[in-house]
């Protein structure tokens, strides 16, 4: 788990709910505005100040509103700490009202120096400063309003940023990342490190969020807990989910278990060239708990599968008198779609899954090729929205199934999981950094974001991995949406605890087993 999202709120906020709560603290608790973004611009100093301890020399690029107000109290803060300390205004200053103007005029107080972004791209300090390894650039630029692409002399200041050798703060979040979508509108600062305020932006989680956000610190700024409860503050948007989250539902097993009790396995796929997939999720399930597991797959897979692992049981559909229907009666759940393909063959496994599930109310996992083909299912006809079916999609099949591009799909990921879990039914993964779960909760859709897991995951056979683990779990009694959450956080720990072995490049799927073993037995820790 990453030490620095762990500390971060579970609760996640769109910017519009965020400055709601900005407004009940205001308005409803009496704390002057100018007191938070004095509280504010402390919080980011110090944070600063932490990771870079060596700082000397620090600049402000300044926009015009409220962000740009936290700016300069950090310009007034850094100056009285004795460092070297300057604003680079790209937004007018004049322009400035309110909270933010007192802030101008705060830091003018003690004469801390202020250039035009024309003045400064003209000057010699350009060159000379950012050379420094002891200057960091703080991005007080634009807030999480932002809606539209950066464009003019923000962009100007935002490229020149990016381009410097000088570390990078962003304040309350990167200028020109969407808070919402964690998407870039055009040219976006890619921060060392950003700190943000009230309430914990759901686009730092997911998306491109990460990539700009850097190392990301959250403060409340001491308001009141009162403020999130206050009868007209936002309902959260999102749930952060970590790998605490799976422990609850993982209780030790009884001394007196058999492995009847602990559910029937069935993973089918595998075609020709595809048996390494299905393996994979076959072992999963056995690594997660399950006491069974059986697999239905092309015959000529059967000697490499027993060879690697004899545990498991092995269907081969060209074997004689081969009763598919009856093997996947007997499952407690069924895995689909791991290397499965989309020819005659996989379409047969597919029907017949899918049969089994509404004839012997069998929990279902889909993924990959099974979603391929579901996707040619016309939503809304008979079957085609199942409320007892796991699916998860990536970013690519999410797109298929959704009828829409892979762009559309990545440019709001959070509507773009909820829009499968509407039209699909079930629960619905979106697969990528800050993987999203919707399912519905309380007869009202729900959506969580797991921050475990990195890039070492991107890899083949990852996903079939999943879903074993989410298969596994299923089987052995947990509810479908306890169920992916669960495998969604041990999927991404388990890697997390691989990574910290040997580094994300080279990292295997297989190398999460023992990692899952460990993990499902949380008591044991």
């Amino acid at each position: 788990m990453n030490d620095s999202t762990s500390r971060l709120p579970r609760q996640l906020y769109r910017a519009q709910d965020v400055q709601q709560l900005d407004k009940i603290a205001i308005e409803k608790h009496g704390i002057e505005g100018f007191k938070l973004m004095q509280r504010a611009g402390a919080v980011t100093f110090n944070s600063l100040l932490e990771q870079w301890p060596q700082t000397r020399h620090v600049r402000v690029f300044a926009g015009a509103g409220n962000n740009a107000g936290d700016g300069y109290v950090i310009a007034r803060l850094a100056q009285e700490h004795g460092l070297h300390s300057e604003v680079i205004q790209v937004g007018d200053p004049e322009s400035m009202q309110g909270d933010a103007r007192r802030a101008l005029d705060w830091a003018m107080e003690i004469k801390v120096d202020m250039l035009s972004l024309a003045d400064y791209m003209a000057s010699d300090a350009v060159e000379r400063n950012d050379e420094s390894p002891n200057t960091v650039m703080v991005d007080a630029l634009l807030g999480t309003g932002l809606a539209r692409e950066v464009s003019g002399t923000y962009a100007q200041a935002i490229t020149h940023i990016n381009d410097s050798k000088a570390a990078i703060v962003a304040v309350d979040i990167p200028s020109g990342l969407s808070a919402d979508t964690g998407m870039p509108l055009g040219t976006t600062v890619a921060a060392d490190l950003t700190v943000t305020y009230i309430g914990m932006k759901q686009g730092l989680l997911t998306g491109r969020g990460r990539d700009f956000a850097g190392r990301i610190v959250f403060s409340d700024l001491d308001i009141p807990e009162t403020v999130y409860t206050n009868v007209d503050a936002p309902a959260v948007s999102a749930t952060r989910l970590d790998i605490n989250d799976a422990t609850r539902h993982l209780q030790p097993r009884a001394i007196t278990s058999h492995k009847s009790q602990h559910g029937h396995v069935v993973v089918v796929g595998g075609d020709f060239s595809y048996g390494g997939a299905v393996l994979l999720a076959a072992e999963a399930a056995l690594r997660a708990g399950a006491g069974l597991v059986s697999v239905i797959t092309r015959s000529v897979h059967r000697p490499a599968i027993l060879a690697r692992r004899p545990e498991l049981m092995v269907l081969g559909t060209e074997d004689e008198n081969v009763d598919i229907e009856a093997l996947l009666s007997k499952a407690s759940a069924i895995a689909i779609g791991t290397g499965l393909g989309t020819g005659a063959w996989s379409r047969m496994l597919l029907q017949q899954a899918l049969s089994a599930q509404s004839s012997f109310r069998i929990p279902l996992v889909i993924d990959a090729d099974g979603l391929r083909l579901l996707a040619e299912k016309p939503a809304g006809t008979t079957g085609s929205k199942r409320n007892s079916w796991i699916l998860t999609p990536h970013p690519g099949e999410a797109a298929q199934l959704l009828d829409c591009s892979i762009d559309e799909v990545q440019q709001d990921r959070f509507a773009a999981v909820a829009a499968l879990q509407s039209k699909w039914g079930g629960c619905c993964l979106l697969k990528g950094s800050g993987s999203l779960i919707c399912c519905m909760e309380s007869d009202a859709p729900k959506i969580s974001l797991s921050t475990e897991g990195n890039p070492g995951m991107a890899t083949a056979g990852m996903g079939d991995v999943l879903s074993g683990i989410a298969a596994s779990l299923l089987a052995q009694g947990l509810e479908p949406a306890d169920s992916l959450k669960c495998a969604v956080v041990i999927h991404g720990e388990a890697a997390d605890l691989a990574m910290q072995v040997a580094g994300p490049r080279g990292m295997l799927a297989s190398d999460l087993f023992p990692y899952i073993q460990r993990l499902v037995n949380p008591a044991s820790l």
